[in-house]
């Protein structure tokens, strides 16, 4: 059997929770995951869900500001409470090597607070990254709109931004579940956590194949925005469905297609160098060709017969981005992000049926369709000089054919 062992790790990681959604996200990491070498802090202006926060290190936002009540909502404020606490934020970031910053966007605090903390940390010289969640559709257009300018704003700040639409959690996880709004809000904690602690594992811990935290600064500075996938998988094939279950993960809006720097991480308890080559294999086939790729594999004994892959995919043409799609058929063995994805029902066509060309010449031979009926239908009772331009420089190839039909 191949052995992994944990090491001190060399490079420093904070993961700092922006807000309610963030804050709610680090107790989510500390209780239901064990990452080691990671100091962990959550930033609010109110006062009140600190006192819940089970990171050993939290910070109120803009006190004199809000005086612990929070913003209300008001990103802007969020924004001005973070510049009223910038000495903090630098005392509590010094000494960072990478700074995670987890956040849901929409609301006060996560939305203004967020741009301003990243700035601090990557102004200090640290690898920054961002993981955040866009609101639900029920949620309103306002705060979709304030998350939309709230995430263009942490782009400028940051050298990676991950966004996980939250609406994707509904349209792929099974119907049966009938997920409460609280379970719903636990599974948006989870992801945010489980993707900080895949790659916080990646660079801190020691593997059968390493990648250490230079690998993850070539892959992941000034990147712009990225994909995170991660796939899970057992049985037969675990290694080709993981893979492709973390490449091509329903959760976010776009496909590691075109990809020009990849980071990924391979765990299973009992890897085979077959595994591992498969893995690597699929991934180089769906980047782009000339993509930097970095990537560590790790044993883990408590991991039983599952494999799981983690994918940081980053270096887009945000002018040439593919959309995923909802999967069609999930594999009963095969997970993503912790849960199982919904299979899309595929309704089935029927058979076309195509006549023999006797049948065909019968027909139009029946119909006795004469000369004229050509001209009235489909020739233009005057002659158009130019019949594709139909004035200030518009095709008829432009216009679509319902309009056509309104026109004439």
């Amino acid at each position: 059997m191949l052995v992994t062992t944990n090491v001190d790790p060399v490079a420093k990681i904070k993961v700092v929770g922006v807000g309610g959604g963030g804050c709610n996200a680090i107790n989510t990491m500390i209780t239901d995951y064990d990452i080691p070498g990671v100091d962990f802090m959550s930033f609010n202006t109110d006062a009140q869900a600190l006192k819940m926060s089970q990171a050993p290190v939290t910070l109120q936002l803009g006190e004199e500001l809000t005086r612990g009540l929070g913003v209300g909502g008001n990103h802007d404020m969020g924004a001005q409470a973070a510049e009223e606490s910038l000495d903090q934020i630098q005392e509590f970031l010094e000494g960072a090597n990478m700074v995670f910053i987890t956040a849901g966007m929409g609301g006060g605090t996560g939305t203004g607070a967020a741009p301003i903390i990243a700035g601090v940390a990557k102004n200090m010289g640290a690898l920054t990254v961002a993981v955040v969640t866009k609101p639900f559709e029920f949620e309103g257009n306002k705060r979709r709109e304030i998350a939309e300018e709230g995430i263009a704003a942490l782009k400028d700040k940051v050298d990676t931004l991950i966004v996980v639409p939250n609406q994707r959690l509904l349209e792929i996880v099974d119907e049966s579940e009938k997920l409460s709004f609280i379970d719903a809000m636990k599974k948006v904690d989870s992801v945010l956590a489980e993707g900080v602690n895949s790659i916080s594992n990646l660079i801190s811990q020691t593997g059968y194949i390493n990648a250490d935290f230079n690998d993850a600064k070539s892959v992941m500075q000034n990147a712009g925005t990225a994909l995170m996938g991660i796939g899970r998988a057992s049985g037969e094939n675990r290694a080709e469905n993981a893979a492709r279950a973390a490449t091509t993960s329903p959760l976010l809006d776009m496909s590691i297609e075109g990809a020009t720097g990849v980071l990924y991480n391979v765990v299973g308890s009992d890897l085979t160098l077959t595994e591992i080559s498969q893995v690597s294999e699929l991934i180089k086939e769906a980047v782009d060709p000339s993509a930097n790729i970095k990537f560590g594999a790790q044993i883990d004994p408590n991991a039983g017969e599952e494999l799981t892959i983690t994918i940081v995919a980053t270096g887009f043409d945000e002018n040439k981005q593919v959309f995923t799609k909802k999967q069609k058929g999930v594999d009963e063995n095969v997970r993503t992000f912790g849960f199982k994805p919904r299979a899309e029902e595929v309704k089935e066509e029927p058979e076309m049926e195509i006549d023999s060309e006797e049948d065909v010449l019968e027909s139009f031979e029946k119909a006795d369709i004469q000369e004229e009926d050509f001209e009235e239908d489909i020739l233009p009772s005057t002659p158009v000089s130019n019949p594709s331009n139909l004035g200030d420089g518009e095709s008829i190839l432009d216009t679509p054919t319902f309009l056509r039909r309104r026109k004439a």
